[in-house]
């Protein structure tokens, strides 16, 4: 049974797998645990959702950089195409610049798969929705 956090309040749940596509709810605030849409991350949740159960596919992005701009539409259909399989959420490296550091961000926009807090896959450079797609299924087996 996979934990999930609530992209509205952070909460972490418990849902099971076969109950994963039936739109959970959060078990704290009642908001749906997947949106079809990425969750905006801080430090206050990236913590919670890096070390949730589900993969987390984030997207380190600023909002002065043109690519991270044109590929934002594509990594928000790209959400709509993994959950609730993956969570996809977007960390914008002005804001937290730490984590970004933490990450060794050095170029963005970049991606990095996590699976249960730890990195396994990163990619730079935009992407099409169904190029993120495959690439994330692809890592993940």
């Amino acid at each position: 049974m996979p934990t999930v956090a609530c992209p509205e309040c952070s909460a972490v749940n418990r849902v099971p797998d076969a109950r994963l596509a039936e739109g959970p709810k959060c078990g704290r605030c009642g908001a749906a645990l997947f949106q079809g849409r990425p969750v905006d991350l801080t430090s206050a949740s990236f913590a919670k959702h890096l070390n949730a159960e589900i993969p987390l596919l984030v997207d380190f992005w600023a909002a002065w950089c043109g690519p991270c701009k044109m590929m934002a539409p594509q990594f928000e259909t790209a959400a709509r195409m993994l959950e609730p399989h993956v969570r996809l959420g977007k960390l914008d490296t002005e804001a937290e610049p730490e984590i970004a550091a933490r990450h060794n961000i050095r170029g963005i926009p970049t991606m990095i798969l996590f699976c249960s807090g730890r990195e396994i896959a990163r990619q730079s450079g935009a992407m099409s929705a169904a190029d993120i797609a495959n690439w994330t299924r692809g890592q993940l087996g």
